[in-house]
């Protein structure tokens, strides 16, 4: 006798946990791996911090524990959430993202010369954090709900506003670093989507300009984002945090010099738990464990791919491209600062850098993930240019109207018309 086949509840926000895909349990797995030595590094790079606001050893570690449980359980809603609903929701998500931005410019909290977290006394909340999820889902559901009409120009600009009002309000905090996770993640949307050449290479060209009116503004940004290029030349300044980083990165050669013990983390690196704890890394586990991590978000950003070519709902493979670009770019744009590659923004390495409202969000994208690897629902073609498919569908409730028959007309008896042929004359 066959087993009956399982459906997903319509009518409630959750449907039951789903189990048995071979990428879901894959994606869980890379990830439980990020998120443990990720742990792990936070407990020894903040052993510095720790001892010097005169906590525990291990206060900050345990802090990151509390924000991980917190993640472990919106990975969980995540998974089981009904995704149509999330999606048909994701103006009002915009809405609230961009209303806690402007928060934080009104009444945020400053530190390490910016503002960007909002006091909820429990948690400091990092709006910017939650935005990028945001603009995830509304792109998916600007693409699903609009896809005819963004191939113009105008509409384009007009739709995708509130990303550009976004990025703009992060960038007044200032965070160009986050700022342009938000601005690329919209674009690999946007190009997996099916926008034209010319219209990217339009926007791309904008957010360019944007960026350098930015730093054209702001000289002191300027010289801090360009000093990877020259880190010789402020070593006391500007390129101090990566001279450090670098002396860290060649202490730990190939084996590392072992668990715990960094000496960059007791008061010479910057942030070691934060934006550098990738120096951490390398200095205790040397190039060998480098890489180890390395392989691990190489790995799921493959389970991410695979997850979005194998799904049938276009909008959903939009949420897990988005997710995809989110997670690879940070990674990406974290250990090139680094290792000097690129200037350091204060962009986080994804589930290792120090921080709750990040660390939850992820978790919840990576459960978002996981619901797009088990959803079976098909949609039509979403391809931007394409013309909208059509909302109303005829209720099956309501009987069709009837047809009335119409007899033929009958036709008139067949007539020859031709002339009788004459006698032939001899």
């Amino acid at each position: 006798m066959a087993s009956p086949v399982r459906t997903r509840e319509t009518g409630s926000l959750l449907h039951p946990f789903e189990r048995g895909n071979a990428a879901g349990r894959l994606l869980l797995l890379v990830t439980g791996a990020l998120v443990v030595l990720g742990t792990i590094f936070v407990a020894s790079a903040s052993e510095g911090q720790s001892a010097a606001n005169g906590g525990g050893v291990y206060s900050i570690m345990i802090h990151d524990v509390a924000y991980l449980c917190f993640g472990l359980f919106g990975l969980y809603v995540a998974a089981r959430v009904r995704l149509e609903r999330l999606v048909r929701g994701a103006p009002m998500l915009m809405g609230f993202g961009l209303v806690l931005l402007a928060a934080v410019k009104l009444g945020g909290v400053t530190a390490n010369g910016g503002k960007r977290w909002l006091n909820l006394h429990v948690i400091d909340l990092q709006p910017s954090e939650m935005f990028k999820l945001f603009c995830v889902l509304y792109l998916a559901w600007l693409v699903a709900q609009h896809h005819g009409e963004l191939s113009r120009g105008r509409s384009l600009l007009v739709y995708t506003a509130p990303v550009w009002l976004g990025c703009a309000l992060i960038g007044l905090e200032p965070d160009i670093g986050t700022a342009s996770v938000v601005l690329m993640i919209a674009l690999a949307t946007l190009m997996v989507a099916g926008l034209s050449k010319g219209l990217l290479l339009r926007v791309s060209g904008l957010v360019v300009l944007t960026v350098g009116g930015y730093l054209a503004l702001k000289p002191y940004s300027a010289r801090r984002f360009f000093s990877f290029l020259h880190p010789n030349s402020d070593l006391l300044n500007s390129g101090y945090q990566l001279l450090q980083s670098r002396i860290g990165l060649g202490a730990g050669g190939v084996s590392g010099l072992g668990l715990g013990q960094s000496r960059e983390k007791w008061g010479l690196l910057p942030n070691p738990h934060t934006d550098f704890i990738f120096t951490i890394v390398g200095e205790e586990l040397g190039f060998v464990g480098a890489i180890a991590v390395l392989a691990l978000f190489v790995a799921f950003l493959f389970v991410s791919i695979r997850i979005a070519q194998r799904c049938t709902n276009q909008a959903y493979r939009l949420v897990a491209v988005g997710i995809a670009t989110w997670i690879a770019v940070e990674a990406l744009v974290n250990v090139a600062s680094v290792v000097g590659w690129w200037a350091v923004t204060g962009v986080p390495l994804p589930f290792f850098s120090y921080g709750g409202t990040a660390l939850i969000t992820e978790l919840v994208a990576v459960g978002l993930l996981y619901n797009i690897a088990h959803d079976t629902s098909r949609t039509d073609d979403f391809t931007i240019g394409t013309l909208p498919v059509p909302t109303t569908r005829p209720d099956p409730r309501r009987p069709a109207p009837a047809r009335h028959y119409a007899p033929p007309r009958a036709r008139a008896p067949y007539r020859d018309t031709r002339s009788a042929p004459r006698p032939r004359s001899y």
